[in-house]
């Protein structure tokens, strides 16, 4: 027999082993069977690897003097030590990898889609609707994060502030107040909705969008899985994480400034917890709120010469502190006026124009 005569001959021979295995397997429990399905698996791959390769004609002759070449191959293959479970392991980790990349693909999608605040018809009009589609699946992801949000860290009768940031992080901001100002506007009839919350939803424009039935599309993206008192609680939570986030105006530094003086001039004697000082506690969201140069201002404000800033070993948060022998019933420091701003004026009041930059030649 030539090469091809051969290598058929042992293919056919280990196919009738196999197909004999196999009409054995099927007569075995299934217990039995799974026993046996690493075997089974293993022998099929042995005969498909003799169909796309050929061995030598004395190695097909060899194999074909065996009355089961194909137990005999599975044998030799079993006993040798593979990558084959780190081949499983990379391809677990390959898969995992790529399910993660998707999934922090379409977040970041979520995340930098602009919120579209016109209805449709709008879209329609100026050729938008490819953005409108994108912001009101947006919308209803979100959504449907809140209600999960709100499931997820609602325990004890509390809902951990987790449960806003998760939110924000995967959608911004923005578009998280702009479904809650969505839901607080369609539940304005609802008393466990706070005053408070609606004056705010009122604050942020949503437009009416109807369908060509007349139906409101902004109900698709109205939180209405969750408890409305616990929607309220969200609501709350993200209003202070934007508050948290916005940097301070000159106006609420003063008030800082304004209350910290009157809670050094309240006690008679030195509050401190030595008795040398006369304290006061900066507040947390001021601080959370403060750069370095809104404190230097918050400091240079108050008028008092031994002002220091410092936290204290038994107590939490940081406190302004004076010392016993300073003169309490001085006034706030008026803010020094800007040079450059009174540089820029020109005489009558008004502002110089900014001056143009020369252009080099080209």
């Amino acid at each position: 027999m030539n090469n091809q005569e051969l290598n058929t001959a042992l293919y056919e021979k280990m196919f009738a082993e196999q197909d004999t295995y196999r009409k054995w397997l099927l007569t075995q429990p299934p217990e039995e069977i799974l026993n046996h399905t690493y075997e089974y698996t293993v022998r099929e791959d042995i005969l498909l690897s003799l169909e796309c390769h050929d061995l030598t004609d004395a190695q097909a002759a060899a194999l074909l003097k065996s009355p089961s070449p194909l137990a005999d191959v599975f044998k030799e293959f079993d006993h040798r030590e593979t990558d084959h479970m780190d081949q499983i392991f990379y391809a677990m980790q390959d898969r995992a990898d790529d399910v993660l990349e998707a999934e922090e693909k379409q977040r970041r999608i979520l995340r930098e889609t602009p919120v579209y605040r016109y209805p449709a018809s709008y879209a329609r009009e100026h050729d938008e609707l490819e953005q409108y589609r994108a912001s009101h699946k947006a919308n209803v992801a979100c959504k449907e994060a809140i209600e999960a949000a709100i499931s997820a860290h609602y325990n004890d009768n509390r809902l951990g502030k987790q449960a806003a940031l998760e939110v924000i992080e995967a959608f911004g901001m923005d578009r998280t107040m702009y479904v809650l100002a969505n839901t607080v506007r369609h539940k304005d009839w609802d008393g466990r909705i706070s005053q408070d919350n609606k004056r705010w939803a009122m604050t942020i424009p949503v437009h009416a969008d109807r369908n060509q039935w007349g139906d409101d599309r902004n109900t698709e993206f109205v939180v209405d899985k969750s408890h409305p008192g616990l929607t309220d609680l969200f609501v709350n939570q993200v209003r202070r994480e934007q508050l948290l986030r916005t940097p301070l105006t000159n106006e609420e530094i003063q008030q800082e400034a304004q209350r910290l003086l009157s809670a050094l001039q309240a006690p008679k004697e030195p509050n401190s917890p030595n008795g040398t000082h006369f304290m006061a506690q900066i507040s947390p969201d001021f601080l959370a709120r403060a750069s370095t140069k809104d404190t230097d201002r918050l400091m240079a404000t108050l008028p008092f010469h031994s002002t220091t800033f410092s936290g204290l070993n038994d107590r939490k948060g940081h406190f302004v502190l004076i010392t016993k022998d300073e003169d309490r019933d001085q006034p706030l420091r008026k803010p020094r006026r800007s040079v450059r701003k009174d540089l820029q004026k020109m005489p009558d009041g008004t502002k110089k124009p900014a001056v143009k930059r020369r252009e080099p030649e080209r």
